[in-house]
């Protein structure tokens, strides 16, 4: 596979939406019918590689699974760091089709979270998920959402849409409270944990050697 084709994989990563926390300890597998790939042409901030995915896009990491009509990847040019520090990391991800649909395992009850819109905009720098046309919103046995668009905070789970105008309408559906308790998983909700990174251990100093 093109390596830049391996940027889009990141999307699944940047969003970490309804992320299972390994899922980004895993491989990423990405397929579409075509792709087209813009470096920068200053090699700057603000001035970002692209890379444009086409037909049936299907990108799976772990429990995350995407698909997509088209998908637009917008990513910072090699020597440039963003605010976390990450040269050359994915700034902006933007997936749109009839629908665009994006699905996660959630960490810890092991629910499944999906979401289907027109159009999926995620901003890695804030964690900011715009998501726009006939959004639908599911987390499995606990309740959906239903609307024209939403702004999704990946990093606080802090969803916002509509407006105090008269003609705004959400609709949301909440399920009852289960009469058991949901219960953390023991073994990564089925998943592979893959590996964790560990620092290599300092070196044992050798005790002074007693000149007297």
């Amino acid at each position: 596979m093109n390596n830049s084709l391996l940027v889009a994989a990141c999307l699944l990563i940047a969003t970490n939406a309804f992320a299972l926390t390994s899922d980004r300890n895993q491989p990423m597998l990405i397929d579409a019918n075509y792709q087209k790939s813009t470096q920068s042409q200053t090699g700057k901030a603000g001035d970002p590689d692209i890379t444009k995915l086409d037909g049936n896009v299907v990108v799976t990491q772990g429990s995350m699974k995407a698909h997509a009509d088209h998908a637009t990847i917008y990513k910072n040019p090699s020597g440039v760091a963003d605010k976390s520090g990450n040269v050359g990391g994915i700034t902006r991800v933007v997936l749109t089709g009839k629908q665009a649909h994006l699905q996660q395992v959630h960490d810890g009850d092991c629910g499944l979270v999906s979401a289907d819109a027109n159009t999926i905009d995620y901003l890695n720098a804030t964690g900011i998920a715009t998501l726009t046309g006939a959004v639908i919103v599911v987390q499995k046995g606990k309740g959906e959402f239903h609307g024209e668009r939403m702004i999704y905070n990946t990093n606080t789970g802090e969803m916002e849409s509509g407006d105090l105008s008269a003609t705004s309408r959400v609709h949301m559906v909440m399920e009852p409270k289960s009469e058991q308790a949901a219960t953390s998983s023991e073994n990564n909700c089925g998943y592979p944990a893959g590996k964790a990174r560990t620092k290599k251990p300092a070196e044992e100093k050798k005790p002074a050697e007693d000149k007297h």
